[in-house]
């Protein structure tokens, strides 16, 4: 299931030529699944060094993107590594959203600077939302019923909270918090807010009853 979303991300992903699933367990940080020896690299430089955008994405919980990896960066010995070792230039991180838990992240990887746009980071929330649900549910045994109903609250979730981000220029965790807010506020389930902020963005109208 990991290897799938990391491959996926691949093929959907503007940009991504190269993806890696890391986990959070116990304080102890490991990579879960590649989508091949490019991003495994990657992760091990990072794991070793201690630093990097997909740690940081983790202990931050916020996105994270450095667009190009041969100037100035956030992370300059990581950075070094990566231009010399591996053909990548530049690096996206989006944390499994679990509330405020400390899971995982989704981490993407691009041959090309300046290659991820805002359709990168909503395909990639989206990723990380079903990568999420498999974690969930992987820690509690269930079956893969529960995990595709899952996933479609998730999925639906994670689109909703990417269109936020776009449209309020905010991040990840605010966008969740305008979501669980107007949930609060209206009485309205937070997938219910979701749906009608993606039906609203698509143009389509919204179902009666449910408010954004």
């Amino acid at each position: 299931m990991y290897a799938a979303v990391c491959v996926a991300a691949t093929l959907m992903i503007p940009g991504c030529d190269h993806a890696s699933l890391m986990i959070r367990r116990d304080g102890a940080y490991s990579t879960a699944a590649v989508s091949d020896s490019v991003a495994h690299e990657i992760d091990k430089l990072e794991l070793a060094l201690g630093i990097g955008p997909c740690l940081d994405a983790i202990e931050q919980q916020s996105a994270q993107m450095e667009s190009d990896l041969t100037v100035g960066t956030r992370w300059p010995d990581l950075a070094a590594r990566v231009v010399a070792q591996t053909p990548v230039r530049a690096a996206m991180s989006v944390r499994l959203p679990v509330d405020r838990a400390k899971v995982g992240a989704l981490n993407l990887f691009s041959d090309t600077p300046d290659a991820f746009d805002d359709t990168s980071v909503e395909r990639a929330l989206i990723l990380a939302a079903f990568a999420t649900v498999a974690t969930i549910a992987t820690a509690h045994g269930e079956d893969a019923a529960a995990l595709r109903r899952g996933l479609v609250t998730n999925r639906t979730i994670g689109k909703a909270i990417g269109v936020l981000m776009v449209l309020n220029n905010v991040s990840d965790d605010d966008a969740f918090d305008i979501l669980r807010q107007t949930s609060q506020d209206t009485n309205v389930k937070v997938a219910d807010i979701a749906s009608d902020i993606i039906r609203r963005s698509s143009g389509q109208q919204p179902q009666r009853g449910v408010h954004s």
